[in-house]
């Protein structure tokens, strides 16, 4: 009969770890967003931008897996911090592309360490942290589905 509840517990749950390590991972870049004016979230929509230096916002959300609800208030806060721009796609009127400014591609030599930093305070080796990317980004796939 104890049993019968094993499924409830925290330890028998993937969500659980994941979201304890995704939390804890995240307030980890504090220290290295805070300096330059980023949360995490618009950390990574300026990586993904400076990969794509100017694609739709349409695009930018999937890349992310971010709704429009939050990726535009994203958006409007990063423009104007003058990193990014949106413009109407002259081609479709009803497409914005975001590019990145200037002042946006000098935050990313600024940011350019902060990857290497976040990997030596993780307690985990490196095959260890490979394998577990590959993982979660086969799982992300499924995701997509």
């Amino acid at each position: 009969m104890a049993g019968e509840y094993d499924c409830l517990k925290l330890e028998n749950q993937l969500c659980f770890p994941l979201y304890v390590c995704s939390k804890e991972i995240i307030r980890k870049y504090r220290p290295y967003l805070d300096p330059l004016g980023l949360t995490y979230t618009q950390y990574i929509t300026m990586m993904a931008l400076w990969e794509k230096d100017s694609i739709s916002v349409m695009d930018l959300g999937k890349e992310l897996h971010l709704d429009s609800g939050t990726l535009t208030p994203l958006l409007r806060k990063l423009e104007e911090k003058g990193l990014i721009k949106r413009e109407r796609d002259p081609s479709d009127e009803r497409s914005l592309i975001v590019t990145v400014t200037d002042e946006g591609l000098k935050l990313k030599d600024e940011a350019k360490n902060i990857p290497a930093s976040i990997g030596s305070c993780l307690n985990i080796s490196v095959n260890d942290a490979i394998a577990l990317h590959d993982i979660l980004k086969r799982l992300m796939s499924s995701f997509d589905s």
